[in-house]
């Protein structure tokens, strides 16, 4: 029995599609001489919502890929998106590397750069407009300054809205009452 489900060719559609961001050949000197290694920083997304990234390290590149991958599944976040866009503006700072995001009208498109376009578009946002404020061009750094910013984001809960604001016409009624006889305290001591 299976062996007859090993030899169909069943192919399993992959959940995420992932993205290479960066490879770099990364060496350190030891005493027997340089060690070579690759790095590698992948990004995978859903295109609904989710995206993962990570950077990993092997003796060749498809180890360090593999590695890469395994730990962006590891490292997936949710992101909010509305109308295919941002809710809000938002601003995040990751070592040297600063990044703004902003939402957009629909048909606009994706205005940003580098790693930034890379993230949105597997995170499925269509119409947003960002800018990379630091001055680093280190991948790594930008792809982590981004994340951050994405995990900001917040979508406004209408059930809670209408509870802080019963709570606080309630605190300001209070408040209202209490310097009421505060006031009629201090007449009735003038007196």
């Amino acid at each position: 029995m299976r062996r007859q489900i090993a030899s169909r060719n069943i192919k399993i559609k992959q959940e995420f599609d992932s993205k290479l961001l960066d490879l770099a050949r990364v060496s350190h000197t030891r005493a027997g001489g340089r060690k070579i290694r690759f790095r590698v920083v992948m990004v995978i997304g859903n295109k609904k919502g989710k995206v993962g990234v990570a950077s990993a390290s092997g003796l060749d590149v498809a180890a360090a890929i593999g590695k890469a991958t395994r730990l962006a599944k590891k490292r997936v976040i949710q992101i909010p998106i509305i109308n295919e866009t941002i809710p809000h503006e938002v601003f995040a700072k990751f070592s040297s590397a600063k990044v703004l995001l902003r939402p957009q009208k629909k048909g606009r498109g994706l205005v940003a750069g580098g790693t930034v376009r890379v993230i949105c578009s597997l995170v499925g946002i269509k119409n947003i407009s960002s800018k990379i404020l630091g001055s680093t061009r280190n991948k790594l750094n930008n792809a982590t300054a981004t994340i951050k910013a994405l995990k900001q984001l917040k979508i406004r809960d209408k059930k809670q809205e209408t509870k802080s604001k019963k709570q606080e016409t309630a605190d300001k009624k209070q408040i209202t009452e209490n310097n009421k006889q505060e006031t009629d305290n201090r007449k009735q001591e003038a007196k």
